[in-house]
This record gives C-alpha cells, sequence and structure tokens, in this order.
C-alpha cells in the first residue's frame, strides 16, 4: 500500500513536514485514500524540567504553535500533524523514548532537544531506524564533527559560530586583545565543548586564561565563585554556563557589586528575562531574538504573543523553524521518506527562517548556515518592559559576507557520515 505522495506506508515514509505559516503555505491536497492514515506524528524531545527546564517550556509552546499554523494551512499531504511532546529528562531517557516514539508510536521524524549528550543519544536512535531528526537546540560542536549522522540536521548553531559572534562584538569593545579572561563553565558536554572553543578563540585573538572554574548544573549558590572572582580581578568574566546556571549566576553577581565586564558565549533570551532588569548584564550570542525586524519574525512574535501573551524566545525559535522547514520540504517533495527529506536539505534549499536572509544547511554536516547576533544589556535605567532589555547587534555574518563565515571548517571539524 502507499500513500498520495506514493511512498509506502511505514514509520520512515509517514514523516511529517509542516509547511505552513512563515515559511510556505501547504500544498493543496485530495481527499485520503480509504485506510490511509489520517494524521502524521512528529516525535518532539526537550527538557521540561531540571536546570533546562525553562528553555523547554518555549520549545513545547513553538512546537504547538507551529503544528497549529501548519494544520491551519492545509497540514501535510492533506493529514493533520499530530506533536508527541516528551520531556527527554536525561540521555538515557531522551533515547528510549525516541524508541519508543520510532517503533510503536510511528512517528515521522523527531524534533527538538537542548542538552547535547541528549542529543546525541537521539541521533543515534534516528540513524539506526534511518528516521530524520533535527537538533533544536545543542550547540556541541563534536555533533557536528565526530559525532555527525546522516539523518540528524541542526537548527541551533554550533559553539564555534556563538563565540565567533560574541566575540566580534567583544573584540570592537577592546576586551579580549591582550586581556586577562575568568571563565565558569558548565560541567557537561556542552560546557566543555565550548570552553575547548573558547580557548581556540582566546588564543587566536591574544587573551589570557586567567582562571576557569567547571560549575556543577545543580549548583545554586555561587559565592564562593564570586569570592575567587573578586580577588583575580580580571578583564572580563567569561560565563560558560547553561539554562537556570545563567540567571542565578547574574543575579548573585550583581548582588556582589563585582565590577568586571561580564560576557558569555552560550545564551538563551529567556534566561535574560529571568534575570531581569538591572541584573541582566554583559554582551551574549543568540541565534535569534524577538526584536528582529522582518516580516516573517514579526509574524511569529505577534502569534507566539496572541496565544501566549509574551514573545518568543530563541529556544522557541529553534523549535517552531524546524517544524515549518520539515513542513514545507515534505509537502514541496510530495514525499514522507526521509532519505528523500535527507537528500533535499542537503541540495541547498533554502528557507525563511524568520531572518533577513534565508537559511539552508551544509551538505558536508547538516549545520544551517545563518546570521546570528550579539546582544548586550541595556542599563536598568533604559529598560521599558520585562522583555526589551538589550540591543543586539546587525545580522552577523554582514551583509557582503558569507553566512559560512562564523562555522567551522572542514578542517576545524571534519565530520563523516555513517553508513
Amino acid at each position: 500500500m502507499t500513500d498520495r505522495f506514493g511512498d509506502p506506508l511505514s514509520r520512515r515514509s509517514l514523516l511529517q513536514a509542516g509547511g505552513a505559516a512563515l515559511i510556505a503555505p501547504a500544498l493543496a491536497s485530495p481527499a485520503l485514500s480509504q485506510g490511509q492514515p489520517d494524521v502524521i506524528r512528529i516525535g518532539h524531545l526537550t527538557p521540561r524540567t531540571g536546570f533546562l527546564g525553562p528553555l523547554g517550556e518555549f520549545a513545547v509552546q513553538a512546537a504547538q504553535l507551529a503544528v497549529e499554523e501548519i494544520n491551519a494551512a492545509g497540514g501535510i499531504g492533506g493529514r493533520k500533524v499530530e506533536l508527541l511532546s516528551e520531556d527527554s529528562v536525561n540521555p538515557q531517557t531522551a533515547s528510549a523514548k525516541a524508541e519508543r516514539m520510532v517503533q510503536r508510536d510511528r512517528v515521522a521524524c523527531l524534533v527538538g532537544e537542548i542538552n547535547s549528550a541528549s542529543a546525541l543519544a537521539i541521533s543515534q536512535v534516528a540513524q539506526r531506524e534511518k528516521i530524520l531528526f533535527i537538533n533544536t537546540g545543542a550547540n556541541s560542536d563534536a555533533l557536528r564533527g565526530a559525532d555527525c549522522k546522516r539523518f540528524m540536521f541542526h537548527v541551533e548553531a554550533q559553539n564555534t559560530m556563538m563565540v565567533r559572534a560574541c566575540g566580534r562584538a567583544l573584540l570592537d569593545r577592546g576586551l579580549i586583545k591582550g586581556r586577562k579572561v575568568y571563565a565558569l563553565t558548565a560541567d557537561y558536554a556542552f560546557g566543555h565543548d565550548l570552553l575547548k572553543q573558547a580557548k581556540k578563540y582566546f588564543a587566536a585573538n591574544d587573551a589570557t586564561l586567567v582562571g576557569e572554574d567547571l560549575i556543577p548544573t545543580e549548583l545554586t549558590d555561587f559565592s564562593p565563585f564570586l569570592l575567587k572572582l573578586r580577588q583575580a580581578r580580571p578583564d572580563l568574566v567569561i560565563c560558560n554556563l547553561a539554562g537556570a546556571q545563567i540567571t542565578n549566576f547574574l543575579k548573585q553577581f550583581s548582588e556582589f557589586g563585582l565590577p568586571f565586564p561580564v560576557a558569555g558565549f552560550g545564551f538563551d533570551t529567556a534566561l535574560a528575562w529571568g534575570a531581569g532588569p538591572g541584573n541582566f548584564l554583559g554582551t551574549w550570542p543568540v541565534i535569534w531574538h524577538h526584536l528582529i525586524d522582518s516580516p516573517s519574525a514579526k509574524a511569529f512574535v505577534a502569534a507566539f504573543r496572541a496565544k501566549y501573551k509574551k514573545p518568543p524566545e530563541n529556544q522557541g525559535w529553534g523549535d517552531y523553524t524546524a517544524l515549518k522547514i520539515v513542513a514545507q520540504s515534505m509537502n514541496a517533495l510530495k514525499s514522507t521518506e526521509s532519505i528523500k527529506v535527507v537528500e533535499h536539505l542537503e541540495s541547498g534549499a533554502k528557507f525563511d527562517i524568520a531572518k533577513v536572509r534565508e537559511g539552508y544547511f551544509r551538505a558536508w554536516d547538516h549545520e544551517l548556515m545563518q546570521e546570528m547576533f550579539a546582544i548586550t544589556a541595556l542599563p536598568a535605567d533604559q529598560v521599558k518592559n520585562p522583555y526589551d532589555i538589550f540591543t543586539s547587534s546587525p545580522p552577523l555574518p554582514g551583509p557582503g559576507e558569507s553566512l559560512e563565515l562564523l562555522a567551522t571548517t572542514r578542517d576545524e571539524n571534519a565530520c563523516t557520515f555513517p553508513a
């Protein structure tokens, strides 16, 4: 038996794709044939609890909005999309839930994640089952290098891109060359990889790392480390933390009244909002933010505000965009087979990703080539509402530069896809 796209009705051929709203309207389709499944399921895994929980909330909300828009525009091949959302919790749970979604629930593809170790676990399931997985929030360079997978794509930026985007702003402010830097880093896969990329950047730009500490992800009291910073007197504090760690650190840094400039190489705008005006400090890289001036960005922000009474943040953008890319691709291909979608994404297909320039996936490592931004906290007396608490750089790379400028080269992060 085949579906309306002519693909065998298997779990892999039911790959969902939704093309609505910001990217492209879904194709009109004839009525479903008798006996054909009337829904296409998409498996969505992301942390809902723990230190990454605040980001997972935005991811789930944005994914739900994307599916609603996809279905309102005709779904995928005339079929409605059903989102199966689960708390990924940790790598072991993420792997087990991904396998269950594929084998029992017959999902068409997997989308989501924030934790790099969990994303790796999901990618192993996806590769084994030959089903598409789009990573929406895990940054580790290794996921695009030594641990790359043919069936895994990345909407989220790699750590190197985050470091180079923020590094540009810090260089312009004279905070890198010849300066003493102290780094606080989250003690798990993401943090370790981020510190590795940061050290490369410091070495290339004549900065000296005068101190570094690994911070347990469950830590909430930063006073011992703040005392070490006071004693070290660095020219710049680099905060390579993650999730609620950043919010807690910034609040306590403000309470201590330390005078040192703060920046970070990994960030999500929800963490700035959590810290609040007056506590949010420094310069940070983001892959997207709600103040971007493009028609599709404004449409996404308006729809999210209408539904959730707040603006979306960059993690939500990632999950929303991934679902729209899948939908557009599947409708354009008139196929729900994962391998066909993989080949389509490798072909250089371009997508409206709610920024000024369109994005595309590199064929050799499956990283989305796209604009990024460096945001800087506004002084508390200039903040007019709880959300617009930063200014942003222009898009990076700039209009006349290649979108691949911030990303690793083949020599820096070689990827060889497994068979």
